[in-house]
């Protein structure tokens, strides 16, 4: 049995895509190779993978420790993702970026969830081929389709009509996840209903704090921001929508995304390259704000075409499965226990 330990503090701040894909793969691993794979949490205890989820500085100290095993290192953003995400001097930025790479530079391995980080690692100085693309995930048993009925009813208790046209939206309150687009859409359309999920996870840290709050604080009438979200409950909000937008500039591989696409919920992205490499096909992609404009109103108005994307979302989520991503992962920590 290989002796891994999940090095995390992901689920310390609620609603942040990191931790999710850290409770999603626990619970695979846990479920799928119970006999194969002995988890340990934030353990000092000799073990034969050290796997590094998020970046601390006492995670980091422990890497020289003896008994560490081989060191992994989950990349879930690099330097040039955080930077319409948090607000932050010059010099602490640029202290806080070095960190970053040498943390990831530290590793034995690294697993990214898009392989065009690939390329952009190597650049800032990582050998590519200690580097490994390994795409993200969710559970069918927490995110899928709901019945017609129940759809309705959690439509009712959120105070939404039958015939209303629901737009979500789901991620820390950024400008990065492209808000202030979504809030435009919302001021230009008071004939349909807007909702966004998500807080400022980062606080008055978060770029674009001031401006942001005012808004969620007194939104337009037709947009609620109900906040951070237990997980639990995110699987309600996607089957109430009639459609899910992203307007983020700049992501690896939304956990958002593969969330609406597991419960079959039409889906608009901003037309990142990035997306190309690993769910192109899947989603209505928009160049900008007219664009999704546009999206969001052929969605509305034909039927059919909502039925296609809904289809489309439900192929995506059967591409990234747990039980095709837990195949995958197995072959990749017994080939990194073998690494002398």
């Amino acid at each position: 049995m290989i002796k891994i330990t999940m090095f995390s503090a992901a689920e310390t701040v609620p609603g942040q895509g990191v931790g999710s894909a850290y409770r999603e793969l626990v619970n695979l691993l846990e479920e799928k190779f119970p006999n194969e794979f002995a988890l340990r949490f934030n353990s000092y205890k000799k073990t034969d993978i050290s796997h590094y989820h998020t970046i601390n500085p006492t995670y980091f100290m422990s890497t020289f420790l003896p008994g560490r095993g081989r060191k992994l290192g989950y990349v879930h953003f690099l330097p040039e993702t955080l930077e319409d995400s948090i607000s932050l001097p010059r010099p602490i930025k640029k202290l806080f970026y070095w960190y970053v790479m040498t943390f990831y530079k530290r590793m034995d391995h690294l697993v990214v969830v898009n392989p065009t980080f690939i390329d952009k690692l190597v650049n800032l100085g990582v050998k590519r081929e200690k580097v490994t693309y390994i795409p993200n995930f969710v559970s069918k048993d927490t995110f899928y389709p709901l019945p017609t009925s129940e759809r309705e009813d959690l439509r009712k208790k959120q105070g939404y009509q039958p015939d209303d046209f629901v737009v979500l939206g789901v991620g820390q309150v950024q400008e990065r996840k492209g808000v202030f687009d979504f809030i435009k859409l919302a001021e230009a359309n008071p004939q349909w209903q807007f909702v966004w999920v998500g807080g400022f996870s980062f606080g008055a840290m978060t770029a674009g704090y001031d401006e942001l709050k005012k808004v969620v604080e007194n939104p337009p009438a037709n947009l609620k921001f109900p906040g951070i979200v237990d997980r639990s409950e995110m699987n309600g909000y996607y089957n109430l929508s009639d459609v899910f937008l992203l307007p983020s500039y700049t992501e690896l591989f939304p956990m958002s995304a593969l969330e609406a696409f597991s419960t079959g919920t039409p889906t608009v992205l901003r037309d990142l390259d990035l997306y190309k490499a690993i769910i192109d096909g899947y989603y209505l992609p928009a160049k900008d704000r007219t664009g999704m404009q546009q999206a969001l109103q052929n969605i509305a108005s034909d039927t059919a075409l909502r039925e296609k994307l809904s289809s489309d979302a439900l192929a995506a989520s059967e591409r990234y499965s747990a039980d095709n991503v837990a195949k995958i992962w197995e072959k990749f920590y017994t080939e990194q226990a073998e690494v002398k």
